[in-house]
C-alpha cells in the first residue's frame, strides 16, 4: 500500500515492547494496529509515535487489528498545554469512541487537521472544534436537520429545541432563536453568541452516539474550569 498520511488518536502498551495504536488516516478513516517495538529504550519509531503526531503510514493485516509496518514524521506534533491540550484530547476520545474501523471520513480527516493548528491560539478553539464534531455527525448520517421535523423552514421569530428522534427541531421554550440557527445552518459558528448554542447542539447530536460512559477529557476540562474559578489559594 501507498504511505498514508494519519495522526495519532491513542497509545497503549501491549505486551512487553510493542503498543495498540488507534490512527485517524486520509483514506481508511479509524485504523486499529499493533506498533511492534515502539516500547523499546532506544526505538527510534517511539519518539514519533505521540498524540497530534502528523504520521505517514503503512500496516499489513486483513482484519480488524492491523501490523505496522512503515511510520515515518510529516511534520512536528502540535505543542498544547493547558486547555488547548484538553481540547486536543477531547478531540481524539471523540473520534475513537465513535468511529467505526475503516469507514472513510476525508473531511474528518481535514477538520482535524485544521483542529490541531487551531488549538494553541484560545480563539480558535471553539469554533473549530464544533466544525469538527458537525464533519464527524455528518461522516455518521447524525447530523442535525436545521428545519422543523416536516422540513419546514425554521421561524426567525420562534425559539426551537432540538429533537433526537428526527434530528430536527421543534417550536418550544426554553430553546434557541430561529435566526441562531439560521446561521448555524450556514456553517457560520464564530459571530458573537453563538458559541453557547453550538456547543449544545452538537453535544446532544453526539449523546447518542457516545452511550452513557462519561468522556474522560470533558471531566478534565470540568475541573480546570473549577480551578479557575476557584484561583490561587
Amino acid at each position: 500500500m501507498q504511505p498514508q498520511p494519519a495522526f495519532l488518536l491513542h497509545k497503549r502498551p501491549y505486551r512487553e515492547t510493542s503498543a495498540l495504536v488507534e490512527l485517524l488516516t486520509l483514506e481508511h478513516g479509524r485504523v486499529r494496529a499493533v506498533a511492534q517495538g515502539v516500547q523499546r529504550p532506544g526505538s527510534r519509531s517511539r519518539g514519533r509515535l505521540q498524540p497530534f503526531a502528523a504520521l505517514h503510514v503503512t500496516w499489513v493485516g486483513e482484519g480488524e487489528l492491523k501490523r505496522m509496518r512503515l511510520m515515518e514524521s510529516r511534520g512536528s506534533a502540535a505543542l498544547l498545554v493547558g486547555e488547548g491540550l484538553l481540547c486536543g484530547l477531547y478531540a481524539n476520545e471523540l473520534l475513537t469512541r465513535t468511529l467505526p474501523v475503516e469507514l472513510p471520513v476525508g473531511e474528518v480527516f481535514a477538520f482535524y487537521g485544521s483542529l490541531l493548528e487551531a488549538l494553541p491560539r484560545p480563539e480558535g478553539r471553539a469554533g473549530s472544534l464544533r466544525r469538527l464534531e458537525m464533519a464527524l455527525l455528518d461522516a455518521l448520517d447524525a447530523a442535525p436537520r436545521f428545519t422543523e421535523p416536516d422540513g419546514r423552514e425554521l421561524d426567525l421569530h420562534c425559539h426551537y429545541r432540538f429533537d433526537l428522534t428526527t434530528r430536527a427541531f421543534v417550536p418550544g421554550e426554553p430553546g434557541i432563536d430561529g435566526r441562531t440557527l439560521r446561521l448555524l445552518a450556514g456553517g457560520d459558528w464564530t459571530k458573537p453568541g453563538l458559541a453557547g448554542p453550538a456547543k449544545a447542539i452538537t453535544r446532544a447530536a453526539l449523546a447518542p452516539l457516545l452511550g452513557t460512559r462519561p468522556l474522560r477529557s470533558r471531566e478534565l476540562m470540568r475541573q480546570l474550569a473549577q480551578r479557575r474559578r476557584a484561583g490561587p489559594h
